[in-house]
């Protein structure tokens, strides 16, 4: 048997051989190719000016309110007004049964006229008391008894006087006239009803109306930037730019006046964890009535250079702060520490950290991390939003189109 391979054999193995050597040649080729660089959806920030609004609810209250009550005790005569009218101030709208106390100041009247008359006899004796003293016709104790009777005489004569007054009041407080003018409501006593000063039984009541209040509920959050927005002159509550407030009424519509804010309460209610806003509308139609439902946009001015960024581009870390990732000049992946101030809508007001021009990632971040090279692109926006312009389109939009700045509703 021949020890030597055969010749066939050996050739087989060579190609073999040769594949293999090939095939990790192309692997090493391949392996020493780099990857593409990653694609990323960005938006670019543009700053702009934006207007900043506050949405609120609340209940509308009276300007003024007063209980008509009776201040006599009497049987009602006479109602002398429309449940539901207008009342002036001074108007009047009930008559007690004045008999007894026209009776009162009759007899109160008599009585001053007792002491006046006596007190002109008391004087007159005095006088004459005091020549006699001084050529001692009388005794100094006679001159002083008559001095001391003149002078209790002018009492009685103050006294009586005071009572004339007294009689005079409670007789006038028979016809209960309206303390302020206003629109009255219900009667809560019909005629021929006692009423009775101990009791201070309510009669009516009149409110006014024109202007009206509009007290909101905001978180004291809120309030506390509220506030610190008040002290630096952003918001204003006096002077001819005051901050103004608009309405939307229970049934969606926009109320048509404008209103201005006036103040926010100092206490939060611990059972709801908010404050009052309270604002001053005109109501010259009386279509806002005491207790009604409304929504409140209060103006909170113009931010000249603002800036907002999507929140699916903004995380936190471990310390609770703000970040984003960023495309730089080189197309690698940077991060930044922002400061955001408000949500609008699906965006964050940048305060700090970011700047115009920025190209902000807001798709693929999950595949990419700092310091990576990538394809910037730029990211599909939903329709309705330019997240780009840093506006919200619709209303803002057609403001913008007319030359005013957009408004931004904060939350």
């Amino acid at each position: 048997m021949n020890p030597c391979p055969n010749a066939s054999v050996l050739r087989s193995i060579g190609v073999a051989l040769l594949t293999l050597l090939c095939v990790a040649g192309c692997e090493k080729k391949e392996a020493a190719k780099p990857a593409a660089p990653v694609e990323v959806g960005v938006v670019k920030l543009s700053a702009r000016p934006l207007r900043f609004t506050t949405d609120l609810t609340g209940r509308t209250s009276a300007y003024l309110t007063s209980q008509v009550r009776a201040r006599v005790d009497g049987i009602v005569q006479k109602r002398a007004f429309q449940e539901g009218s207008d009342v002036k101030s001074g108007q009047i709208l009930f008559r007690i049964d004045p008999a007894p106390y026209e009776a009162s100041l009759a007899s109160a009247k008599a009585t001053l006229m007792k002491a006046r008359a006596n007190l002109v006899s008391t004087q007159a004796q005095a006088e004459r008391y005091r020549i006699l003293v001084e050529g001692n016709a009388v005794s100094k104790q006679d001159y002083d008894n008559a001095v001391a009777t003149a002078g209790q005489a002018a009492a009685d004569v103050a006294s009586g006087a005071a009572s004339v007054d007294t009689a005079s009041i409670n007789l006038g407080y028979t016809e209960v006239r309206a303390p302020i003018t206003g629109r009255i409501g219900t009667a809560q006593v019909t005629e021929g009803a006692y009423v009775q000063a101990s009791a201070a039984t309510l009669l009516a009541t009149v409110q006014q109306i024109d202007p009206i209040y509009v007290d909101l509920n905001q978180t004291s959050v809120e309030g506390l930037r509220l506030r610190r927005e008040a002290a630096s002159g952003r918001i204003k509550l006096d002077g001819p730019d005051r901050t103004k407030v608009s309405l939307v009424l229970e049934d969606g519509s926009h109320y048509a006046q404008t209103g201005i804010l006036q103040f926010t309460d100092i206490t939060v209610d611990q059972g709801t964890g908010t404050v009052t806003v309270r604002a001053l509308f005109p109501n010259p139609d009386h279509v806002l009535l005491p207790g009604m439902f409304v929504r409140a946009q209060i103006d909170e001015g113009v931010t000249e250079n603002a800036l907002i960024v999507p929140q699916v581009a903004v995380t936190h870390d471990p310390k609770g702060q703000a970040t984003a990732l960023v495309v730089d000049d080189a197309n690698k992946v940077v991060s930044k520490t922002l400061v955001t101030g408000r949500t609008i809508g699906a965006d964050w007001e940048v305060v700090s950290g970011l700047a115009p021009g920025d190209r902000v990632i807001v798709e693929g971040l999950q595949k990419i991390q700092v310091g990576q090279e990538v394809k910037p692109v730029d990211a599909a926006v939903p329709e309705g939003r330019s997240v780009s312009a840093g506006i919200v389109t619709g209303p803002a939009a057609a403001a913008a189109k007319s030359g005013a700045p957009p408004a931004a509703p904060a939350h």
